[in-house]
Order: structure tokens, then sequence, then C-alpha cells
């Protein structure tokens, strides 16, 4: 029987998020027949290390945010030889620095949105953009910190003084429309959900992870045209920043002109949600791949990036 150890928890700003998926997953890979351990990481690298010793067949990483989908604790599964799930080093950490990130959407010819990293004083002294525009870290995830400035708002200085995800902020333009997402596992796009959060809220983290916070239309009620597109993306995205496995890319469509209208890829999760309320495996399940298959799926595709 395969051994597979499940890190989730960690020390990042996502910790609950980890330690729900991880609760998912260990209860998944029992039923799909594996040999599992539960490793609940904390700050003490030597007891992660300890606890890895003697080696599983695989790690299934459903860690979330900094240490653990930054290319951080793949570096350490690569020095040890441990196949693991999802992206290796260099996707992780491209995928989890925005505007790194970016940079290579905008080369593949991918549509980002416009904007630039702003210091806090900078953004504390002017709008650094014409409003509306968005203020987020350039290195978190599942909305962690993320904040939008509209016009008449008079919020931008009490941000910028209370900011605490680094020297500097990513604020880009403001994308009215809807908010879509697309899962890809491997070389497949899955499908292309709609994500409506609650009524005055945009998809942040509560709307994200508390029961109710939003409702998942999948798949969406787009323009043809707008779904294959959003297909497209997804897989480009996959592959410009040279992911592994499974991730999920998330887009602003902005059909306020009429459809088809724009659409604009925000960033891409190289270790999706795996929680009851996340949007991978809903869409696996819509494409008949029930949530002990996914997570049997991606120990079968766990690699040792070192080799």
């Amino acid at each position: 029987m395969m051994r597979v150890a499940v890190l989730y928890g960690g020390i990042s700003a996502e910790r609950e998020v980890s330690l729900a998926s991880g609760i998912q997953v260990i209860a998944a890979l029992g039923a799909a027949g594996f040999d599992v351990t539960p490793i609940e990481v904390g700050a003490d690298l030597g007891a992660l290390l300890a606890a890895l010793t003697p080696p599983p067949d695989a790690v299934f990483n459903a860690l979330h945010g900094r240490f653990g989908e930054d290319g951080a604790i793949q570096g350490v599964l690569d020095w040890l030889g441990i196949p693991y799930t999802h992206s290796g080093v260099r996707a992780s950490a491209l995928a989890m620095d925005k505007t790194a990130a970016k940079t290579l959407f905008a080369a593949a010819g991918l549509a980002v949105p416009h904007g630039r990293l702003v210091g806090r004083e900078d953004l504390a002294a002017a709008d650094p953009l014409p409003l509306p525009y968005v203020i987020k870290p350039a290195g978190e995830g599942s909305s962690v910190g993320v904040e939008i400035v509209r016009c008449g708002d008079n919020r931008r200085a009490e941000i910028a003084r209370a900011w605490r995800y680094g020297p500097v902020a990513l604020v880009e333009e403001y994308i009215p429309g809807r908010e879509l997402t697309v899962g890809v596992m491997g070389e497949t796009p899955l499908a292309v959900t709609e994500i409506i959060a609650e009524a005055g809220s945009f998809y942040d983290y509560d709307s994200k992870y508390a029961p109710g916070g939003s409702r998942h239309v999948v798949p969406a009620g787009v323009h043809p045209d707008t779904y294959a597109q959003a297909l497209r993306m997804a897989l480009a995205a996959h592959r410009a920043l040279g992911c592994r496995g499974a991730s999920r890319a998330d887009f602003r469509y902005d059909d306020t002109g009429g459809e088809p209208g724009r659409l604009v890829l925000l960033e891409v999760n190289t270790q999706p949600g795996l929680t009851p309320t996340s949007l991978l495996p809903e869409q696996a399940a819509h494409c008949g791949i029930g949530f002990p298959a996914l997570c049997a799926w991606m120990v079968e595709q766990a690699t040792c990036r070192a080799g």
C-alpha cells in the first residue's frame, strides 16, 4: 500500500484554510486506499523533517500561502528526494509573486490588469491610479489583504497605515463585471465557474470560505466565445508558469458593455483550496471526477522535481 504524508496547517495567513483542506484530503486518500500519515505543520522545521523520516512514498502538499505554495516547502521536499503533489519550486514561486506572474502572462499574450507596485508612503500620500482600483499583497493568496478603493472612498491613507504585507502593495485597475475561475488538471481545463459573492461584497476571504458566503454557477452562463476563451487562457497560464498537477486560474469578466466582453486574467493558484466550499473539487465533480479520485490523481502525478 502506498504511503502518503499529508502536509497541512503551516504558518501562513492561510493556516485555517490549509487545515480545512488537509482534513478533507486525509479522509479522501484513506477512502481511495492509501496509507495516510497526517502531518500538521508548524514553525519547527526540524519537527517536520523528523515526521518525514523514514520518507513516505509521496507527500500530498495541502499547505497554502507563504512557505506552503511559494516554493519553500517544495525546495525542502526536492532536497529530501520525496515526490510531492502540485507544482515545483519555480512555478510555485512565480505564481505567488503576482508581479512576476503578470509579466509572464503578458509575455504569453494573456490580458492582465493594468497596475504597479506602490510603497506604503506613496499610497498614503495620493491615489496611485484613477479610481476605482484594487490594493492587494504581492505575495499572498485567498484574497488576504485585498481592498477595493472606490470613488468617494476615503480609506486609502488608513489602508496604507495598517498595511502589514511588506513594504509595497500591488495596485491594479478595478475591472467591473463578473468573477470567473477555471481549474486545470494536467493539460485539461475543467470548466468555467461564475462566483457570485454575497450582495454588497466582493469575493473576499469570508466569501470564499464561510458557508453561504458565495454561490458558484458551473458551467458559467457566459457567451460561448468567452467560455472557450477562459478555458484556453487558463491552460496557457498553467503552461506559462510551468505548473504541474492541478491549478486554478481566476478572471474578471467585464460584460458591462454587452457580450462577449473583456476577459482579464488575475492570477493562477498552484495550490487550489480543497475545502468543502472550494472550486476545483466542484469543477472536477462537474466533470465526473469524485473527490477521492481527484486526490488520488494528484498523488499519482506526484514527482520529485530535483531529478
